[in-house]
């Protein structure tokens, strides 16, 4: 029994990311804008894209079968549901480019990588999402974004700050963190097979930054690791590298 309660650790973590998103939007959501007091925006949007940014840390998880070990329907239709939510991402394409970028990291086959040395943030950025959003998204989107205004009356202001901007945010705080920084090729090149290093920042400073996906060398060498318990791989790294 306590293995099981061990390995389900993943699913009551992502539940409750899961629970606190959408529990955090309807609330942002029904309010009125005209009375809800102005630190409400800036204070939303940060909230709200570090949760969006967890969303997509949890189907990342997912993808990667450790939401919960074993169970790989369970995993598959959280990733699913998850992408889906967060901007109606279709899961077997991500789940295709995401394993293809751990086999290929920081090639030309990588469809995360873009001249990393060479190329400047935002057209890595761009070339970035071009590689993952389809048509069928944003006209998805768009149309979701109408039906939540007219149909049931969602007020402009908080679908752009609360809905629209976090999920577009919370995109560069997943790819500078998890993407660009980790995978950006170093002046001498890159040292190892992974093509990647970790952001050897403080705990609770990498888990603001992104969930601890910046630890990524770690995420790249244990990949069934899931992105709560990198720390402790990033802590044993240091000690093996201190020793």
């Amino acid at each position: 029994m306590a293995n099981v309660k061990r390995d389900a650790r993943g699913l009551v973590i992502t539940v409750a990311i899961f629970a606190i998103w959408a529990g955090s939007l309807g609330f942002l959501l029904s309010r009125s804008s005209v009375t809800m007091p102005l630190a409400f925006f800036p204070v939303g949007i940060v909230w709200m894209t570090f949760l969006y940014t967890g969303l997509f840390i949890a189907a990342h998880d997912a993808i990667h079968g450790t939401v919960w070990p074993g169970h790989p329907r369970v995993n598959t239709w959280t990733g699913r549901v998850i992408l889906f939510l967060y901007a109606l991402f279709p899961y077997r394409k991500v789940r295709e480019k995401h394993f293809q970028h751990h086999k290929t990291p920081g090639r030309l086959a990588d469809p995360d990588y873009h001249d990393g040395r060479h190329t400047g943030f935002l057209a890595w950025y761009v070339h970035f999402m071009r590689n993952y959003l389809t048509a069928f998204q944003v006209v998805g989107m768009a149309v979701l974004f109408n039906l939540l205004h007219h149909a049931l009356g969602v007020a402009l202001p908080n679908l752009l700050a609360f809905w629209v901007a976090p999920a577009l945010l919370s995109t560069l705080q997943l790819f500078t963190f998890g993407t660009y920084l980790p995978h950006r090729e170093p002046p001498g090149g890159y040292a190892n097979v992974h093509h990647a290093r970790s952001l050897d920042y403080p705990v609770w400073l990498s888990f603001l930054a992104c969930y601890h996906f910046g630890y990524h060398w770690e995420h790249h060498s244990h990949p069934r690791t899931p992105w709560w318990q990198l720390p402790q791989r990033w802590r044993a790294r240091l000690a093996g590298e201190g020793g």
